[in-house]
């Protein structure tokens, strides 16, 4: 449970301790006090969103400690899986929200994490605000209550999961689709690529090879007519260079023997000869291999245009073609694969979505059943609220498959005897509203230890008011029950009774909070049944409230 609370810097609380007790707790005070703010200080310990604007003006900081003692096993048992201590089965949660913006939380005086502030929170404290009316009014909420009244959130979270995978395969069905149709668009100009190439047998670099070739075979008459004439004069019958060269080598072997001086260049010469004459051969060899034959220029002239076709539709080089038909092939390869995979994918969905419609069909049931034992659970709380003829009743239509099935469920609400029912949403009062809230978090199992109720009494008062307070202090036997209200009779059914109030001086504005005494609860129930102007028989009848009560 909520033992204390310590409250700094947060709006106009200055600084607040507050002590609860273990069974009913209730809030009074006047409007704007300060009682939201007090929620607002609670809420933020346990994790939930707050802004700077909490901050009071001039602080740099607004802390907010809560201290929760007598643990049960359950939640005992959930701060031992996220390693948190709790000493004599006591925890202490805080945060500090900075005036510049951020917070900081801390468990047990250790810094932790907001979300780990808030799954401990969730289990320690559910509090029912004005706003959670709005839930009863959103049709889309009800199935959720349905649900959770029923126990069926692991029946759902299987059905989801479930779901969601057939929501994954159906998505990646839908892209390979898409996929498979542009493949299947492209696969005749992809057969069409490499068929070309392919039968063109390209080897690497061969269109350097072939436009050497065809410019030798194009000029082939020239070649051998230059080769010819440098064997001419290299190697001719009559002034040749060999002959040349041979005869300077004679002229110098001639007079070695007179001197030696001159023996290195006639051996040069004598290379020179061996060279020259090497080259006149390699000259004759070459003009032999010239082909001069028409039908070898006309076929490298048709590789040679082949190839360069080639490159103008698949790549600038010759590599690039030879890369663009592996790619080709890859690509043909995979749109095969891919029209495989499809086939599995599909035999998959539809597996997936036979299973996804039972179990949509199933968790229905369960929701029908439900809705029976709903009905009456919920009516006979209303009954005790002094809402005896009313008829409530969860409409469940069957559609389409969603996330949370196949079902959509409205309340529908008779407020009196012989009307139709008709939509909770369209029809309900906010006393209505506020009883029906209350009935429900009787009704639904709650794993929070203390349960807080901001004004569940709006819109109520007379003999509705004093069932709310017999049913809050009816539940306050088992949990922690506080209560922040307007009304003389759950002000009057409390265990503790907190006020809740507001001072002002000349400069700024401090709310307090103060447990009363007897005495002090016979003039705060006084001045709500009255007003400021307290009469001895407003305290009379307080009294006799709280006697009536104890």
């Amino acid at each position: 449970m909520l033992k204390e609370l310590n409250i700094n810097n947060l709006a106009i609380i200055e600084e607040a301790d507050i002590s609860f007790g273990k069974n009913f707790n209730v809030f009074t005070g006047e409007t704007g006090a300060g009682k939201s703010i007090l929620i607002n200080g609670i809420n933020s310990v346990l994790g939930q969103r707050v802004t700077k604007d909490i901050v009071r003006t001039g602080c740099d900081k607004a802390t907010v400690t809560a201290l929760f003692t007598e643990l049960s096993d359950d939640v005992c048992s959930s701060l031992d899986e996220l390693g948190i201590s709790h000493d004599e089965r006591q925890i202490i949660l805080s945060r500090e929200i900075n005036a510049d913006g951020g917070s900081t939380a801390r468990i047990n005086g250790k810094m932790s994490s907001v979300s780990i502030l808030r799954e401990i929170g969730t289990r320690l404290v559910s509090i029912h605000g004005q706003h959670d009316n709005q839930i009863l009014l959103s049709t889309e909420r009800h199935i959720d209550i349905l649900d959770e009244f029923g126990g069926l959130e692991s029946t759902v979270e299987d059905y989801r999961a479930s779901f969601h995978e057939l929501q994954a395969v159906s998505r990646k069905l839908r892209r390979l689709s898409t996929e498979h149709k542009e493949r299947q668009q492209k696969a005749e100009s992809l057969r069409e690529a490499i068929r070309e190439i392919g039968d063109a047998e390209l080897t690497e670099n061969e269109d350097t090879a072939v436009e050497e070739d065809l410019n030798a075979a194009q000029n082939s008459e020239d070649i051998l007519i230059a080769l010819h004439n440098a064997h001419e004069c290299l190697n001719a019958e009559e002034n040749a260079a060999v002959e040349l060269v041979r005869n300077a080598r004679s002229e110098l072997e001639g007079i070695s023997s007179v001197t030696s001086r001159y023996d290195e260049l006639c051996q040069r010469l004598e290379n020179a000869v061996i060279e020259l004459t090497d080259i006149a051969d390699e000259l004759d060899s070459l003009a032999d291999s010239i082909d001069a034959d028409p039908q070898r220029l006309h076929y490298l002239t048709a590789r040679f245009d082949l190839i360069e076709s080639l490159k103008r539709k698949y790549g600038a080089e010759l590599s690039d073609v030879i890369a663009y038909y592996d790619k080709a092939k890859s690509e043909l390869d995979a749109a095969e694969d891919i029209t495989e995979e499809l086939k599995q994918l599909s035999e998959k969905r539809s597996e997936l979505l036979h299973t996804v419609s039972i179990k949509a069909k199933e968790l229905s049931a369960l929701r029908s059943q439900t809705a029976e034992r709903f009905s009456e659970a919920v009516e006979g709380e209303l009954s005790f609220l002094n809402m005896p003829d009313v008829r409530l009743g969860a409409q469940i239509t069957q559609g389409n498959l969603t996330e949370k099935g196949m079902d959509t469920v409205e309340f529908l609400i008779a407020a009196n005897k012989g009307e139709a029912m008709k939509p909770l949403s369209k029809i309900a009062s906010g006393g209505e509203l506020s009883r029906i809230m209350l009935a429900l978090k009787n009704v639904i199992a709650d794993e929070a230890e203390t349960l807080i109720f901001d004004e569940i009494d709006t819109g109520v008062s007379g003999k509705a008011a004093q069932k709310i307070a017999v049913k809050l202090k009816s539940v306050s036997r088992n949990r922690q029950v506080l209560c922040v209200t307007h009304l003389p009779q759950l002000a009057s059914a409390a265990d503790t009774h907190l006020l809740i109030e507001k001072q002002s001086d000349s400069e700024r504005t401090y709310t307090h909070v103060y447990p009363l005494d007897l005495e002090g609860r016979k003039h705060e129930i006084a001045r709500i049944m009255v007003g400021e102007n307290i009469t001895p028989t407003a305290l009379k009848n307080a009294e006799e409230m709280l006697t009536e009560n104890s």
